[in-house]
């Protein structure tokens, strides 16, 4: 019974920490077969191809890189230097907008106080607050996008892409942030299943 319970409790456990993950959302092509993949390797994005200039490593890029090549490691596949089977390239941006609240009004709860001749004495009758609606407004939130896209090398075609979007709690994406939505994401990926 106790083995039981112990398992229901775990259960319940995954289910609450499960129901708290940020969706992911993902594009893929059914045509291939992610069995013929063995190893990758990372590509810059560039404005265009006339686009030269380098961009600075920071933080966030070591973050994103280094959780996705735990979770392909994971995979099975390899990271290479020359000729990959893949190109995986990511995104993150960070923007400004606004979420909508909405807050309940209730009417102010008041008493009303009365002397009773014939008991002689003083009551009191409590009028308790009535629901009246919502306040609804905006506030604004930072949220941040991480996208994580798989081309084939040979065919130059995506063959999977995947991205989650989060509310930030501070101005920019922790690296406990970046991993964990990198990790959300590349559990769509499904490379184990191959």
């Amino acid at each position: 019974m106790k083995t039981v319970k112990n398992i229901c409790a775990a259960l319940m456990a995954s289910f609450a920490i499960a129901s708290c993950a940020t969706p992911v959302n993902i594009e893929k092509d059914d045509s291939v077969n992610f069995a013929n993949y063995k190893t990758y390797m990372w590509v810059d994005t560039r404005y265009n191809e006339n686009d030269n200039t380098t961009r600075p490593i920071s933080y966030g890029d070591i973050s994103v890189r280094n959780a996705a090549n735990a979770e392909l490691k994971k995979a099975g596949w390899s990271e290479v230097s020359n000729d990959p089977d893949l190109l995986i390239s990511y995104d993150v941006l960070v923007q400004n907008t606004t979420a909508r609240r909405s807050d309940p009004v209730y009417t102010q709860s008041y008493t009303r106080t009365y002397y009773n001749p014939r008991l002689r004495r003083w009551g009191t009758v409590y009028y308790p607050s009535e629901f009246l609606g919502y306040n609804n407004y905006e506030v604004p939130v930072k949220e941040g996008t991480i996208s994580i896209t798989i081309t084939d090398a040979n065919t130059d075609k995506a063959v999977w892409q995947g991205w989650t979007t989060e509310g930030l709690n501070y101005s920019s994406i922790t690296p406990e942030e970046i991993s964990a939505s990198v990790r959300n994401i590349f559990s769509k990926l499904n490379v184990a299943a191959r």
